[in-house]
């Protein structure tokens, strides 16, 4: 059996860790080897990837890279499947971006029956250069999450509309002018100035693929919504689909324009292939969930301290820094405060005075209080999917402020205790003559050797006991009085 030196340790625990960092530093890897890309008679093909659940960093690279992949390869046909409620606007603009630039056309295909693309869907659905739904799905509802909002307390409100205004908006509701749509809530500039920017985005959006742009700003003023076959209707979506096959087959013969040129659809009898996520966006997924980005950052803050109050064990200073950095790697995706991380960031350093330097528990609450507020104005989103459990709020907070109150007491119970350091502590305990002496000779005691003095003649291996120090002798007697 072989053991390992605590140096070897360390070694092994340092390659963990620069593993781990070579991984979140590997530059984009293409998918697995098991997605053949043609098939043995060399028919065109078309590649399937599903969006499902928020659209977020992960999902949004995901679809990044399964775009450059397929044109890479040529692929025909890109499609993809979503299912999605929204999510955030800075993974969706990027997904938007990668889908217009792409050599490669997309087909946004709204399905299985029972999905949605409410709002980020929305606008990925606009500017694809298909878009299709599968029966008994629906679209809409852009509406920024942020305007939803209730009004601030003395901001000013909409005035009531009397009877007859809302019967005129009734009725041209059917055919309004934009510039006489009223937001939802504009009780602030930013509202505004949020609200019109997505309006003229999803306009743009329906304006590249001559779809309807007024449905399309009423989706975002309104939070309108609809059905399959009322999107067909409208000319707000090009098709609807009962599944793949049917969708490839009425795409046969289909011309989209794909950067600035015609491209003609050929899509009889295509073969299609679904690519699935690999464990990069397996890893996103999980890393980019707040809560967990939330606890890797206060396990790794967390480490590190323990290792400076205890240099030399290692394990906690290695985890430590590997969940901060894999923290701090999901909150660039994140939408983050850096006011909340910045107060979370402080409430650590007061409590760690006050570990220190205890001073009665002020540091040490202050910094609680500050944690607390800090992590709940953390995530910088009102969507559902992208806020911190107040569970683990609660229990991290509560976690330190216990810490902080064991540290004070024992704090307190050390300055009533007497003193255990120090040459005095000697005074009181029993040393071991290590030679026989009369008047003067030498005892051990804690390991050390000490000059000592007694009244009485002392054999070697007698012990002795320690009355007082004087200068740098010990005076010492054999009964113990």
């Amino acid at each position: 059996m072989c053991l390992l030196s605590e140096s070897g340790l360390r070694g092994h625990w340092l390659l963990l860790y620069i593993l781990a960092i070579l991984l979140l530093l590997l530059p984009r890897l293409s998918f697995s080897e098991d997605s053949e890309l043609l098939s043995a008679d060399n028919r065109p093909q078309a590649w399937s990837v599903k969006l499902s659940g928020g659209i977020g960093p992960a999902s949004s690279d995901y679809l990044i890279r399964a775009l450059e992949k397929a044109a890479k390869e040529d692929i025909h046909l890109l499609i993809i499947e979503m299912d999605t409620p929204g999510g955030l606007d800075k993974s969706m603009r990027a997904m938007i971006k990668k889908i217009i630039a792409s050599p490669v056309p997309v087909a946004t295909f709204v399905y299985p029956s029972g999905s949605r693309a409410a709002s980020a869907g929305t606008y990925i659905l606009y500017a694809s250069h298909i878009a299709a739904m599968a029966p008994a799905t629906n679209l809409g509802a852009a509406s920024p999450v942020q305007i939803g909002a209730p009004a601030l307390p003395g901001t000013p409100q909409q005035p009531a509309k009397s009877p007859q205004q809302s019967k005129d908006e009734n009725l041209s509701e059917e055919n309004p002018r934009t510039e006489d749509l009223p937001p939802e809530d504009s009780a602030t500039t930013m509202r505004r100035k949020v609200l019109n920017d997505a309006t003229a985005y999803i306009r743009g959006l329906a304006e590249l693929h001559n779809r309807n742009a007024d449905w399309a700003e009423k989706a975002v003023r309104g939070a309108k919504s609809l059905s399959a076959e009322k999107a067909v209707e409208l000319g707000v979506v090009d098709l609807i689909a009962t599944d793949l096959e049917d969708l490839t087959r009425q795409l046969d013969g289909r011309t989209v324009r794909v950067q600035n040129q015609d491209y003609l659809l050929k899509t009889r009898n295509i073969e299609i292939l679904r690519i699935e996520p690999d464990w990069r966006s397996q890893f996103l997924v999980i890393i980019t969930n707040p809560n967990i980005a939330y606890i890797l950052m206060l396990i790794g803050v967390y480490g590190l301290l323990l290792e400076f109050y205890n240099p030399g064990v290692g394990v906690p200073g290695i985890v430590g820094g590997i969940s901060l950095l894999v923290a701090l790697y999901a909150f660039q995706l994140l939408p983050i405060s850096y006011i909340g991380l910045a107060l979370i960031l402080f409430g650590i350093a007061l409590m760690s005075i006050e570990a220190l330097s205890p001073s009665f528990g002020i540091f040490g609450f202050g910094g609680a209080v500050s944690f607390a507020i800090g992590s709940v104005m953390l995530m910088d989103s009102d969507l559902p999917g992208y806020q911190i459990a107040v569970p683990v709020i609660a229990a991290f907070t509560v976690f330190s402020l216990l810490l902080t109150v064991v540290i004070l007491a024992l704090a307190l119970k050390a300055r009533k205790g007497a003193m255990v350091s120090g040459d005095a502590v000697l005074v009181g305990q029993w040393a071991i003559a290590i030679e026989d002496f009369q008047a003067a000779g030498k005892v051990r005691v804690q390991g050390e050797i000490w000059n000592a003095r007694c009244q009485d003649a002392v054999r070697a291996g007698e012990p002795v006991f320690i009355q007082a120090i004087e200068g740098l002798t010990l005076r010492v007697s054999r009964s113990g009085e």
